[in-house]
């Protein structure tokens, strides 16, 4: 018996994250408990990675270590200045250059908890650096050095721009990271884990994970909301463009989930920072449609926002471009997908399932000469 999708199928044992009666826990903290106390993105990685939250010291050497890897280098650097010449999807562009670490890494084939432990380091401080040089580069602008005494969500903001963020924005952009550390077992850490359990490579492992996250139907969504918006600013009438898209059946990004049914957790927060970051802005427009976007499907399909609705306006009112959105979410589930790997290698078998043949048997080989050909159009 098959299930499309795998819904509902369990395929490993996890102590990292739970989904458990729409409520999202990292080790048995929900999030309320982080977004409550403004918890740091750092902290969350750390606690994903070791299982438990940071004392003083055990913090402080945490982020100095990380901190000591944010810069990228010249090599790396030169090849993104490639890839901007290139009609590139920026997800593209950081899923060759993560593996283009692994390259230019001398322990990249070492499995060893320690080496794996350097490399979820390396490729957690550097992504955000990737990212933001990629931004600059392909305007024309010059990388910005990293800054090793920021953290993590202000010092990409501040590879952006070139100038220390503001308060509410370091806010906005690490409680997002947050709310996207980890999830269960979605498509990308699925991939992660299936590739980790072959025994591969770290950089293999989180590699296979963003060409997941790439696509539409996961991480690429929220990019796809915002071009929505923008449709529909452009029309004038939220109502009016959402009737006639579920008229022709097409899927409307951001709402759903095949886990949570009342609520997605995640989205309250990410709805509650959208409000406040466009409150009396030029941007509140983006808030207000995307609020009558909501009522309307609601009352038509009866779905619920995910973590991609609001989080595109969040990323917009940012200053970050959309084709960027999907790699701000690999900056934050990187995170996640490093801790399945190690947990995946800890207690491994090969992820390998069967499925369900559906064709013929008994077929016999003929001849060329004797085969009756088949007209493709």
């Amino acid at each position: 018996m098959t299930t499309a999708g795998l819904a509902n199928t369990v395929a490993c044992d996890t102590f990292i994250s739970a989904i458990h009666e729409d409520r999202l826990s990292y080790f048995g903290y929900d999030i309320d408990e982080f977004m409550q106390q403004d918890a740091e993105f750092e902290e969350v990685v750390f606690l994903l990675w070791n299982g438990h939250l940071p004392n003083t010291i055990e913090y402080q050497t945490f982020l100095t270590t990380l901190r000591a890897q944010y810069a990228i280098g010249e090599a790396v650097e030169s090849c993104l200045r490639i890839q901007c010449r290139q009609n590139l999807h920026p997800m593209s562009v950081l899923r060759s250059t993560v593996s283009l670490l692994g390259v230019f890494d001398k322990e990249a084939e070492q499995t060893d908890d320690a080496a794996v432990y350097r490399q979820s380091l390396a490729l957690q401080a550097k992504i955000p650096t990737i990212i933001a040089s990629f931004c600059r580069l392909r305007k024309g602008l010059d990388p910005i050095e990293p800054n090793p005494k920021l953290s993590l969500a202000a010092n990409f903001l501040y590879m952006l721009t070139g100038e220390i963020p503001r308060e509410i924005d370091v806010k906005a952009l690490n409680r997002a990271l947050v709310l996207h550390a980890d999830h269960e077992l979605n498509a990308s850490t699925f991939a992660a884990r299936v590739c980790a359990s072959t025994l591969s490579d770290t950089y293999s492992c989180v590699t296979t994970a963003i060409g997941t996250l790439k696509g539409s139907l996961h991480g690429g969504a929220n990019e796809r909301v915002f071009d929505m918006l923008e449709e529909i600013a452009e029309m004038g009438n939220a109502k009016t463009y959402i009737l006639e898209k579920l008229d022709s059946k097409e899927k409307i990004m951001g709402f759903g989930h095949r886990v949570y049914t009342t609520v997605d957790p995640r989205q309250i927060y990410l709805k509650e920072m959208a409000n406040t970051m466009t409150l009396d802005t030029i941007n509140s427009q983006w808030y207000t449609l995307s609020e009558e976007v909501e009522q309307v499907i609601r009352q038509e399909k009866g779905l619920i926002p995910n973590v991609d609705f609001y989080s595109a306006t969040v990323y917009h009112v940012l200053g970050i471009d959309k084709d960027l959105f999907t790699l701000i979410f690999a900056m934050s589930r990187v995170s996640g997908w490093l801790a399945h790997i190690a947990e995946q290698k800890k207690a491994n078998r090969l992820i390998r399932p069967r499925s369900l043949y559906k064709g013929e048997f008994n077929q016999r080989y003929q001849n060329i000469e004797e085969r009756v050909g088949k007209l493709y159009a």
